[in-house]
């Protein structure tokens, strides 16, 4: 008697056999998606289905600040109060300035006849949480596509570069930050023009300045802004201030420490650039000095024999014309002398018997033997 057991007991396939399996579908999902991104629309329609989830449970941590700016005394608001009250009448000056500044500008700009290079607009978001990795600098912001985020849209605040969008979804964005090991920054020195490229660094609390020549002009306290040579970031946002330099002798490149200007982890609200460059393209290159002389010797050289190959070309299409005339010429003649051409086919035939009976004798004394 052969013993079973009950249906209700029975599991399927072993522990073991499942483990195996999900593994290998997990390391085919992570390839597919690392090598085709064929999981970029699953993430999209998750990243939009678990919104809500995600807004509920940021409503504690929401109360909670909530409760902490309440509970902020009236000695630290007046403090603040004055403070901002000088920066407004000195942000009031500097707009006085700049206003100015920009008709000096606008007006030099019509009478030389020069075109604005380009527009930037701004979109303002707010930081919602970090990214999970620890080994990266990245938050998620409040705005994605529907609100005309970009992907590579730089990102700032009141104090200068923030960072940059790398990846967009449908309500939100993801934001790598300034101090992040993966990122660069076109920029130059204020005081001397020095153009260069700015990292974030492993540990992600500041700055490294590379490719600076150790006889480069550059100090402790030198402030850096973009550039704008790249198309991506606007010329003259505040990036970072250097705090050291190290030159040694023994390397080509000196070491530059720097630290951004604008609290990279501090920062709350943000304004997303939409930054348009109207730069024309660039044009064709042009043939240098030697490579156009060279090219002046040759057609210089080159026209004799040119010469010489027309003159030798002019005879043959002249002669090519009389060639051409003599088988329209040739045709009524042709057509004459049809008559003795089948006067030689006869003859021909009849001369065929008689070669034939001379070769027979020559052909029989050699088969006898």
């Amino acid at each position: 008697m052969e013993y079973s057991p009950p249906p209700l007991f029975k599991q399927g396939p072993s522990a073991l056999a499942r483990l195996v399996f999900f593994v290998v579908l997990a390391l085919a999902l992570l390839i597919s998606d690392a090598r085709f991104k064929t999981l970029e629309i699953v993430r999209g329609v998750l990243g939009a289905g678990l919104y809500p989830l995600q807004r509920a449970a940021l409503v504690p941590r929401d109360m909670f600040v909530g409760a902490a700016d309440l509970a902020v005394t009236s000695a630290t608001l007046r403090s603040e109060n004055d403070k901002l009250r000088a920066k407004d009448l000195q942000l009031s000056q500097q707009a006085n300035t700049a206003a100015e500044l920009a008709a000096e500008n606008a007006h030099l700009r019509a009478l030389l006849q020069l075109s604005q290079r380009s527009t930037t607009q701004s979109l303002p978001a707010e930081i919602q949480y970090d990214t999970r990795d620890p080994f990266t600098q990245k938050v998620v912001i409040g705005r994605g596509a529907q609100q005309g985020i970009q992907n590579g849209s730089p990102v700032v605040n009141e104090d200068g570069v923030i960072g940059q969008v790398t990846r967009v979804f449908p309500l939100q964005a993801e934001v790598t930050l300034l101090t992040d090991k993966d990122q660069a920054v076109p920029v130059q020195v204020v005081r001397t023009g020095l153009r260069s490229v700015i990292y974030g660094t492993p540990k992600g609390d500041t700055l490294d300045l590379r490719f600076v020549p150790i006889s480069a002009d550059i100090q402790s306290g030198d402030e850096l802004v973009t550039s704008g040579l790249d198309g991506v970031y606007p010329p003259g946002l505040p990036v970072a201030r250097v705090v050291r330099v190290d030159k040694q002798a023994d390397t080509a490149f000196a070491r530059v420490i720097c630290l951004p200007v604008a609290p990279v982890r501090g920062a709350r609200q943000l304004l997303v650039l939409h930054y348009v460059n109207n730069v024309p393209p660039r044009p064709a290159e042009e043939p240098d000095a030697a490579t156009a002389a060279k090219d002046a010797k040759a057609k210089k050289g080159g026209k004799p024999a040119d010469g010489k190959a027309a003159a030798d070309k002019a005879p043959a299409k002249a002669g090519e014309k009389p060639a051409a005339e003599k088988p329209a010429t040739a045709r009524p003649a042709e057509k004459a002398p049809a008559k003795p051409a089948a006067a030689e086919k006869k003859s021909a035939a009849e001369k065929k018997p008689a070669a034939e009976k001379n070769a027979k004798p020559q052909a029989t004394p050699g088969a006898q033997p």
